[in-house]
This record gives structure tokens, C-alpha cells and sequence, in this order.
């Protein structure tokens, strides 16, 4: 069975500092207990590494396909002239990685959302010229969110190439982070809650329903999105958010439940819990769920074997493990 994995991560040399300085920041903080550098230290040769031994690392996990994408926080914390050359910079050293190793790796662009008629025109070329699969989008740009229409220039590019956005978390605006995660506890527990534990998934989860109420789907009827970790909260949800925002309330053309069946793909992203996938399959259909491992911030291994032991038929773990990938993506 051909496995395709969707949200897959790497860093370039100028990422690591530039705009990853921080995780390089955390690495060396951790200096004095061994085995938390070394685990910093291992993360950073994952991501680095576009090369044999990520590859050896998916032969070893059943892993046919990895399609990339530039870790968090990507380009779109950066001002505009930064995130521009910073884009183009990386996204032609993951089309050459690409090209390097033909049937293992497809890219996902670096956009520079600061920018949106440039990031249109850079996805333009990625796709046509390099032949990448669509773009990841890390978030909020700046506290600025794809609802608003100075972004639309991207979505109308997006849709008129055929191709997906992959929005992943990147932390809330730090004023949320103050009003919402900060307590009672300790800043290494903020941290965790506005992240990994909560914040990501609840952020991107607003982030698509601010898209849906703000009449970018109507506008762009084809538009596609992918969300990972099984819906970031969505599909359970998704009928309490139909019951309490009508199409009278909205004036939206169709039923809130009904874009994120018709416009949403959904991937696992380390959210390996079989109660979760069901929620997913029972909301949204076996058509609209991917394979995606979260490397290397997750383990291949463990996605790979959560996928064999999902309770589907065989032709449905197909199009799970690759085929609705392939039709999606034209790999």
C-alpha cells in the first residue's frame, strides 16, 4: 500500500537563523541537562535533513511520500520585503530537494502572506515552474487572519491553480496569550496551554471558521484547505456550530458544516486516537481524511502503524493512506 504523509516538516540553514532562532535559542538554553539538548538536538537534524537519512527513516516506517513544508513559524511573522526574499530563497532549496530525490518527496510553498500579491505570484511560480503541490500557511500573519481581504489575492491564486493551502497553528497574538493562557500556573504551563496542549488547535479551528463567515468560500466556491491533527477540533464541534450560526444569521450561501465538508481535507498529524479518527469519518467522510505523520515532531512509526490498525475497510485505509491525497495533490 502506498503511504503519502501531508504535513511533514524541514528547516534550511537560513531558517535555523532566522526566523527558527528560537528553537536553536531553546537548544542552547537546555545546554545543561543532557537529555533535553539532545532531543533539541536530534529535532534540528530531523528537519535539517532532506536527504538519505530522512528517507532511510520512511523506508523504515512505511512511508512512500513525504510532502514538505517549512516548520513553523514559517515566513509569516516577517515583514514583507524579509518574507518575500525569504520565500523565494527557500522555496527554491526545497524544489531542489525535491528534484533530488523524484517519488519521495512533493513540496508544500513558503508564502510570503506580508505580502499578498507577491505570495500570489510566488505560489504562481512554485506550482507552474517547480511543479510544488500548493502552499502551508503557519496562522495569523502578524495577528492579521485570511478572513481579511487584503490576503485574498492568495486564495483567488490559490483556487484558479487548483492546488490547496495547508493551514497549520502557529501561537496565538501574544494579547491573547495574555488573556487567555496566562494563570495561575507556571510560564512553562502558559506555554504548553497556548500551544501543543490547546492554543494551536483552537487557533487554527477559529482561523477556518473566520474564512467561512467571512464569505471567502462563496467568493471562492473551489477553494481547498487542509487542516491536520483529525479537524483541530472541528468536527466535534461542527454540528453545535450549524445549530448556533444558521444560514439566517450568516447569509452565508450554505450551512457552516457544509464548507468543512466541501472545502476541508483533514490529516491525523500525530492525533494517532482512534476515537478521534471516528468522530472525523463520521462528520466529514472517508474522502476527506489524509495520512500525515507531524515529522519529525511525531513519530512515522507510530502514525504508520495507527493507520493499519484503523477500523475501515481496506479500500477505504487506500484512500486514506494515499488515494485521496493523489487526487487532491495530482501526485
Amino acid at each position: 500500500m502506498r503511504v503519502i504523509a501531508l504535513e511533514e516538516h524541514y528547516a534550511t540553514p537560513a531558517f535555523m537563523e532566522g526566523p527558527g532562532r528560537d528553537l536553536e535559542a531553546q537548544a542552547e538554553a537546555a545546554r545543561d541537562h543532557p537529555q533535553v539538548a539532545a532531543g533539541y538536538a536530534k529535532l534540528i537534524e530531523q528537519l535539517c535533513d532532506l536527504g538519505e537519512g530522512r528517507i532511510a527513516a520512511m523506508d523504515a516506517a512505511g512511508i512512500d511520500v513525504q510532502v514538505l513544508s517549512l516548520t513553523f513559524p514559517g515566513v509569516e511573522q516577517l515583514d514583507a520585503t524579509e518574507a518575500v526574499a525569504f520565500a523565494r530563497e527557500t522555496n527554491d532549496f526545497l524544489t531542489e530537494a525535491v528534484r533530488r530525490h523524484a517519488g519521495h518527496f512533493a513540496g508544500f510553498a513558503a508564502l510570503p502572506s506580508a505580502a499578498p500579491e507577491a505570495a500570489a505570484e510566488e505560489l504562481d511560480r512554485t506550482v507552474r515552474e517547480h511543479g510544488l503541490k500548493g502552499a502551508l500557511i503557519n496562522g495569523h500573519t502578524r495577528g492579521r487572519y485570511l478572513d481579511d481581504e487584503f490576503f485574498w489575492p492568495i486564495l483567488e491564486r490559490t483556487e484558479a491553480l487548483g492546488v490547496p493551502i495547508y493551514l497549520h497553528p502557529t501561537p496565538p497574538p501574544q494579547p491573547v496569550i495574555e488573556a487567555s493562557y496566562t494563570g495561575n500556573y507556571t510560564p512553562g504551563v502558559t506555554a504548553g496551554l497556548a500551544t501543543a496542549a490547546w492554543g494551536w488547535h483552537i487557533e487554527t479551528a477559529t482561523h477556518v471558521l473566520r474564512l467561512i463567515l467571512g464569505g471567502a468560500f462563496d467568493r471562492y466556491p473551489n477553494l481547498q484547505l487542509v487542516v491536520g491533527h483529525m479537524g483541530e477540533t472541528l468536527p466535534f464541534m461542527l454540528p453545535r456550530i450549524d445549530l448556533a450560526l444558521p444560514t439566517e444569521m450568516t447569509k452565508l450561501d450554505r450551512p457552516i458544516g457544509t464548507y468543512l465538508r466541501e472545502n476541508l481535507h483533514y490529516t491525523f498529524g500525530g492525533f494517532n486516537w482512534v476515537q478521534a479518527f471516528l468522530d472525523l469519518v463520521l462528520q466529514v467522510g472517508v474522502e476527506r481524511i489524509m495520512f500525515s505523520a507531524d515529522h519529525p515532531y511525531a513519530s512515522m512509526g507510530e502514525a504508520r502503524d495507527f493507520l493499519d490498525r484503523l477500523p475501515v475497510t481496506p479500500a477505504d485505509r487506500e484512500k486514506i493512506a494515499h488515494g485521496n491525497a493523489e487526487r487532491l495533490l495530482g501526485l
